[in-house]
């Protein structure tokens, strides 16, 4: 996404600029914050996994962008580490009514960051973006519970929000390791391949033999068959 500077009014910048430095200064508990120097319109964060919750022990990656309207518009919260949530689209889109309905500009980016974090406690199943994590909250808890912690311990767990910053997919898991270690493999021409070339070669040396042997024996047959018509024709 396009950076927002020069779309928003320098007023804006400023106090823009004045909040996101208390917000690193002083950041919400759970919360860390890391402001780009470069451009103050996207803002991103870390998010602790609240206890109690299938997230915790996680740390999850998350941005927020500030459109060329804001504060009259709210800003758009992604989260970059894969999470299985209702209210997280596979494309790490963010559903809470702070970022839609409820939104004043008054409320400010810090207001934003704990709701944020109170929805990994609170998810509103009512409002899925993901239909089958806000199935799952309503049907099967322990299902739900189960599949978040795993993708927790798969993307959230590897340090500030895991490797993952990749569109959403509940799907995804462990991939196979590559076997580099096979000698087999590493050769050039594969090891295998060497007793079957050294084989072919025997096998060729074999036929070479039994057709000079084959072309020997039609020589001779042949010979004694002239000789015999040169007998008959002195009869």
């Amino acid at each position: 996404m396009n950076s927002n500077v020069e779309n928003l009014p320098p007023h804006v910048l400023r106090l823009v600029y004045k909040e996101v430095s208390a917000l690193a200064a002083d950041p919400p508990e759970g919360i860390k914050i890391y402001p780009s120097e470069e451009d103050i319109t996207e803002l991103h964060t870390a998010i602790e996994g609240p206890e109690g919750t299938p997230f915790a022990g996680g740390v999850f990656r998350m941005r927020l962008v500030l459109g060329k309207d804001f504060p009259a518009v709210p800003p758009k919260g992604y989260f970059l580490t894969k999470i299985f949530h209702p209210n997280v689209g596979h494309k790490g889109e963010i559903c809470v009514n702070v970022l839609k309905r409820d939104w004043k500009a008054e409320l400010g980016l810090r207001h934003v960051l704990l709701t944020i974090k109170c929805l990994l406690i609170h998810p509103n199943p009512e409002s899925a973006l993901n239909e089958e994590a806000g199935r799952l909250l309503l049907e099967d808890y322990a299902e739900y519970e189960s599949r978040a912690r795993l993708l927790t311990e798969i993307h959230a767990m590897g340090g500030h929000g895991g490797t993952s910053g990749a569109p959403q997919d509940p799907n995804d898991g462990p991939q196979p390791k590559k076997h580099a270690g096979d000698p087999m493999k590493r050769a050039g021409p594969s090891a295998a391949a060497v007793p079957a070339a050294l084989g072919n070669g025997a096998n060729g040396a074999s036929t070479t033999t039994s057709n000079s042997n084959s072309s020997s024996t039609n020589n001779v047959a042949g010979k004694k068959k002239a000789d015999k018509k040169r007998a008959l024709r002195r009869l």
